[in-house]
């Protein structure tokens, strides 16, 4: 373990935004076989920097808009994996999906870096 605790600048309200809210889907199968998505909002806070900012990017088909986020937070966000959707993250009106997240529980109380992609693609 390391004797660092980062955690403590992360909870400082000085760089904690908290008016974030996780979306995580929950699946129920029917008697029919058939699955369906129901989705749980839960509001956390994280230290919200730019990942890859905004991208215009264009092509012979048109132009698109992608961007990135990443989040540091001692909540566990989900990037998918074991029969579980990726979280989504509303932050400022937009919506991202969780793409990676690294895990740095070993120092102090432990938190994630979660890099986050624009959903949807607009342009």
């Amino acid at each position: 373990m390391a004797f660092l605790d980062v955690t403590d600048i992360l909870l400082d309200p000085d760089f904690m935004d908290t008016g974030l809210l996780c979306r995580r889907m929950t699946q129920t199968i029917s008697d029919r076989g058939r699955a369906t998505n129901t989705p749980a909002d839960t509001p956390f806070a994280a230290v919200v920097t730019s990942d890859s900012g905004d991208v215009l990017t264009r092509g012979s088909d048109g132009s698109r808009i992608t961007g990135s986020i990443t989040l540091h937070t001692p909540f566990r966000l989900r990037d998918g994996g074991d029969g579980a959707d990726a979280d989504e993250v509303i932050w400022q009106g937009r919506t991202y999906t969780v793409a990676a997240v690294n895990d740095y529980s070993h120092f102090g109380r432990g938190f994630v870096a979660a890099t986050c992609d624009l959903k949807p693609l607009s342009g």
